[in-house]
């Protein structure tokens, strides 16, 4: 039987991943979950799933977390800057275990964009394309979450600010980009490469949803990068944090974030997640 292992369980999308993996019928013993603490991991043990201790920080926890691993779904480390590093020591063990298959969740046009987040995912996808392993990388859109998890804010400003203009994004729900990653995972063959992203919106059509789903009016106002940083500066973020979140806008106006690919929903054998329903779920 394939044995398959997720880094990040712990996390929103790597759990998802677990789960989804299960939902494909997937004996949970064929499962491992990794995680740094496995403490945080013991709901997917009591379904049957296997936990091992795995630290992108411990080289050492590596080899042994992979022991017996047929495909492997590498869940991008959360911390910028550290990523690149991270990530090599998980394919180098990888290899040494003698993984068959590398599943890895980078971003929407990695090699053509001027997202901030970027550079690392495409340096990742780089390291990936010279081992000998097989790998995918699948190149997951925003969330839709980064959005709903803010609707609260939004109603209570009565507003959405941003400086996205009229730039669409092709976001999707954590759930959507994880079914993907655990189809990608147990498919016979698989691409080099996914662009992978719902069906798109601008934060105008957002403002309209929560607008229609909540029963209260919200507009969106445009704002420029250096007033959106700003804003950010004084509701207590630092100002570089702020710089690199408020660029992001910036990228999706010139269209980073959006793609007319189909390749999530041929994953997935479903449309992505449509936003009305994201909202609804969010409220």
């Amino acid at each position: 039987m394939t044995t398959y292992a997720v880094t990040g369980a712990s996390g929103q999308l790597g759990r998802k991943i677990v789960q989804s993996l299960l939902d494909l019928h997937i004996s949970p013993f064929d499962v491992i979950a990794l995680a740094r603490d496995t403490a945080k991991v013991e709901d997917l043990a009591a379904l049957g799933v296997r936990t091992r201790t795995a630290d992108y920080d411990q080289p050492e926890t590596l080899t042994a977390a992979l022991d017996g691993v047929d495909r492997l779904v590498l869940v991008s480390a959360s911390e910028p800057g550290k990523r690149l590093p991270q990530h090599q020591a998980v394919i180098s063990a990888a290899e040494a275990a003698g993984v068959q298959r590398i599943v890895y969740t980078s971003l929407l046009k990695a090699d053509d964009t001027t997202n901030g987040l970027a550079p690392e995912h495409i340096a990742t996808e780089e390291v990936l394309a010279a081992s000998p392993v097989e790998t995918t990388a699948l190149r997951n859109s925003w969330y839709i979450e980064n959005y709903t998890g803010q609707i609260g804010s939004y109603l209570e400003q009565g507003a959405i600010i941003g400086a996205a203009g009229d730039g669409l994004i092709s976001a999707a729900t954590r759930q959507d980009y994880a079914e993907a990653a655990a189809a990608a995972a147990v498919a016979d063959a698989v691409k080099p490469t996914y662009e992978l992203g719902g069906t798109a919106f601008t934060l105008a059509d957002l403002a309209a949803t929560v607008s229609a789903v909540s029963g209260k009016e919200i507009g969106y106002t445009n704002v420029t990068v250096d007033e959106l940083t700003a804003g950010m500066v004084g509701a207590g973020m630092p100002e570089g944090v702020a710089s690199f979140w408020a660029s992001i806008d910036g990228s999706i106006a010139v269209g980073d974030l959006h793609t007319e690919s189909t390749d999530l929903a041929d994953l997935i054998g479903r449309q992505p997640t449509p936003l009305a329903d994201a909202v609804k779920a969010a409220l």
